[in-house]
């Protein structure tokens, strides 16, 4: 695959900015058009088509230039999907950031990963055991990732900082959280890596972080949960790695403590317990031994839509959105119904999403606004 241009990087980055272009419309206005420059020239008419009555705003070229200007001032890169260096097992993922800011040692993202997540107001012995595991993990070969937040994740962090972390913020690469780990921020942009989806000075706020979630278990082979409540952003990051067909491990804990009832789950569901570093290398060790530096999948290729009139184009339409309600439904499902080819369906969604009357869900489902 060929090495974007500067204006590809420039258009995917506005392309990623603009209004209604999530991840996953990212990806596939891309594998329709071939280009960003292409496809900020057709999403006018696509949200038209799609119900728009209104313009959709498209990033102005001027915005995307400051973004890019104020990551190159902090130090950082901005990484584009389809960039060489943009991490492989992350654009394997259904829905892969479109741009990444990333500070620090960006070859860093290409070595074989471990995501390690768990309570925020983890034990002292919880805290003790992930650093400990975490520093066998880096010495084995294996980069560890994890969220920079308070409990596991920081100990996660201080126990690989000396063989190689990647931290993956909520917010702008520059914005410190939470204030404690201001140090650790500090310590990791200069000897590990930080990565993050939205553009510098961004806030984090509740929203982002399962953004933030998948992208963390989007960069590993898979995911170790230490201490996790039954209900927790560290299940939701466990069932995300699961969702984009990584390994998932949990390290036991007591009965009697609620911090270890989400972990003792997994392990109830199937996952790989954990006693030490050993259980996760020999799962992981074989995969890494194999697992390609190249790019996983290709990006710039066209959809095989075939040629309809607009008249056939309006009965499709019309097919798909009988089909959509507010309750989420597989886009495997909607193409088995209205019996059109996956790549119309895709379109016809598309049209909805650009328009802001489709929202996307977990598991390939969608719903209607």
């Amino acid at each position: 695959m060929p090495a974007l241009s500067p204006r590809e990087r420039l258009d995917r980055l506005r392309l990623a900015r603009s209004e209604n272009v999530g991840p996953v419309t990212f990806q596939r206005l891309i594998d329709r058009f071939g280009s960003a420059g292409a496809a900020l020239e057709a999403l006018p008419n696509l949200a038209r088509q799609g119900g728009r009555r209104g313009p959709v705003r498209l990033c102005p070229e001027a915005d995307a230039l400051h973004e890019a200007e104020a990551i190159e001032r902090l130090g950082a890169r901005l990484l584009v999907l389809g960039d060489d260096t943009y991490p492989a097992p992350l654009s394997a993922i259904a829905d892969p950031p479109p741009a990444l800011s990333v500070l620090g040692d960006v070859a860093l993202l290409s070595r074989p990963a471990v995501a390690m997540v768990g309570a925020r107001n983890a034990s002292a012995a919880g805290r003790r055991f992930a650093r400990t595991l975490a520093g066998e993990i880096g010495q084995s070969g294996f980069a560890v990732v994890s969220g920079l937040a308070r409990g596991i994740d920081t100990a996660s962090h201080e126990g690989a900082l000396t063989t190689g972390t990647i931290a993956v913020v909520a917010g702008g690469v520059d914005v410190i959280y939470p204030e404690e780990n201001r140090a650790l921020h500090g310590q990791i942009a200069s000897q590990g890596t930080i990565v993050a989806e939205m553009p510098p000075g961004t806030e984090p706020i509740a929203a982002l972080f399962p953004r933030r979630n998948r992208t963390i278990s989007g960069l590993a082979l898979g995911t170790v949960v230490v201490e996790a409540a039954l209900r927790s952003g560290s299940l939701i990051t466990a069932r995300q790695a699961l969702d984009q067909g990584r390994e998932v491990f949990a390290v036991p804990g007591s009965p009697q403590d609620p911090r270890a009832r989400g972990s003792n789950d997994l392990i109830r569901q199937g996952a790989t317990l954990v006693e030490g570093a050993a259980d996760i290398l020999a799962v992981l060790a074989p995969i890494a031994g194999t697992h390609p530096n190249s790019r996983v999948k290709i990006l710039n290729t066209k959809d095989n839509l075939e040629d309809l009139s607009a008249r056939d184009m309006d009965e499709s339409r019309n097919k798909v959105l009988i089909l959509l309600s507010p309750t989420p439904v597989a886009v495997d499902e909607i193409v088995r119904q209205c019996q059109l080819s996956p790549a119309t369906v895709s379109l016809v969604l598309l049209e909805l999403e650009l328009a802001g009357r489709l929202e996307r869900h977990p598991g390939n489902q969608v719903s209607i606004l």
